[in-house]
């Protein structure tokens, strides 16, 4: 099946170049002008992955984001922006974004950032569930249970989760954490701490003290179911 993308982005002219960049990549796309219609969209059909902009009239991307991790959905985020600060891709990762991507982009890396993406996401649900400890993640819903309940992650953070619960107490460094979950990317330090504690505040009963997540002083981080 084709992949299809809804784009968010209200300049025109942006949102063509994104749109042919998408089709030279064999992926369909939907375009939206303002955070509004994407949500509208997302309600109406499925997509594979969101592209989208931060600086949108109305409801902006931020606000766009929280609306489907609120709600439960985990479609693939890809935001961008022409903002550059750290502060603004911090933030974007925080609530619950995939992946940040500045202005001007280069095409031939933003189709493969998509590719990627896509291709993790499908990936992790084609295989039975998962189970270590008290976790159950199913990976045809891309849910994640703790004893039981639903725990809402969104798409990085259900990538990180399988590889720990496919590997209890591997001790992980960032660089593995970065090849294996973004690729050939370049990803700040900073960006794989989000997510860590993104996940903490989530699964763990004291987030201040995790009894899960380890981290190894000076190698990385270590599930323990």
């Amino acid at each position: 099946m084709t992949p299809k993308a809804l784009i968010v982005e209200d300049d025109e002219a942006v949102r063509n170049t994104l749109a042919k960049v998408l089709t030279s990549s064999g992926i369909q796309s939907v375009l939206t002008a303002s955070g509004q219609e994407a949500i509208d969209a997302v309600r109406v059909e499925p997509f594979d992955i969101i592209l989208l902009d931060i600086n949108l009239d109305g409801m902006d991307g931020f606000e766009v984001i929280h609306t489907l991790r609120n709600t439960g959905d985990q479609i693939p985020v890809m935001v961008v922006s022409g903002r550059t600060e750290d502060v603004d891709m911090l933030y974007s990762l925080e609530i619950g974004a995939d992946d940040y991507i500045t202005k001007p982009f280069n095409p031939v890396t933003l189709a493969a950032k998509v590719k990627a993406l896509i291709r993790r996401s499908q990936a992790a649900s084609a295989t039975a569930a998962i189970e270590a400890g008290p976790f159950r993640f199913d990976n045809e819903t891309l849910k994640l249970y703790k004893d039981g309940v639903e725990l809402p992650l969104s798409a990085k953070e259900s990538a990180i989760m399988k590889l720990f619960l496919d590997n209890p107490n591997r001790i992980f460094s960032k660089t593995s954490l970065y090849d294996l979950i973004w690729g050939n990317t370049n990803v700040d330090d900073s960006a794989i701490v989000v997510y860590i504690n993104r996940l903490r505040n989530k699964i763990e009963d004291d987030p201040s003290r995790p009894a899960h997540i380890q981290t190894v002083r000076g190698l990385g981080y270590r599930f323990v179911p």
